[in-house]
């Protein structure tokens, strides 16, 4: 994995934490977006852990060259904040963001995220997560213009997408709905297919332009 944040303090923090980890590997450090972008196309790292203020390039605009780049499709991206709440939060998702975790949150909470990453789905720091979802459905919805997959969608499964857009598990989805997760997870993974979602955290923007609501 790979590490981009202007502060020489965070990234040396980040090194030491995960050489401390057996199933993980630090294989390029940089201190901004152009260069980060740069050791991202030579490395291709599983996961980037990526700061989104800093000089030459900010981390949004890497994100993005990163998600529109077809051989770097591998290539997972948490974004690093020490916001909880923050504007470019959604920005940040809707540019290919795959996780949301907090510069000073716990350790294992941050390890986790990027094993979950790593293996291919997608993370929300539990801290923030429905904060973050709720401020952004809370006014005037966001909508572009619904997905071009959302018209192939099942009732049920334009149900299930909303409330994966509330921050749900798929165990409390389950619960709602009194189904098992296994249905949920079904639901969800035929939504992403439909979709062509890349993985849970752009499913959740997908629902929220496209309006895909429901009334807790």
């Amino acid at each position: 994995m790979a590490v981009v944040d202007d502060q020489a303090l965070v990234r040396m923090g980040l090194r030491a934490l995960l050489e401390t980890e057996a199933d993980t590997e630090l294989v390029g450090e940089a201190a901004d977006g152009r260069t980060g972008l740069t050791l991202v196309r030579t490395v291709l790292p599983d996961v980037v852990l990526m700061d989104v203020r800093m000089p030459e390039m900010d981390g949004l605009e890497a994100l993005r060259q990163i998600a529109a780049d077809p051989s770097l499709a591998a290539v997972r991206v948490i974004v690093l904040t020490t916001f909880e709440l923050d504007e470019y939060v959604f920005a940040a998702l809707a540019a290919g963001a795959s996780g949301f975790v907090l510069k000073d949150g716990e350790p294992a909470e941050l390890l986790r995220a990027v094993r979950v990453v790593a293996e291919g789905g997608s993370l929300l720091s539990p801290t923030v997560t429905r904060r973050v979802i709720e401020h952004f459905t809370a006014g005037p919805a966001r909508r572009s213009a619904p997905h071009a997959g959302v018209a192939e969608l099942t009732e049920r499964e334009r149900e299930v997408v909303g409330w994966v857009a509330t921050g749900r598990s798929n165990d409390e989805i389950a619960a709602t709905l009194v189904v098992s997760p296994a249905t949920v997870r079904t639901h969800v993974s035929r939504a992403m297919l439909k979709l062509h979602a890349r993985d849970r955290a752009q499913l959740v923007v997908f629902a929220i332009e496209s309006g895909l609501r429901v009334e807790k």
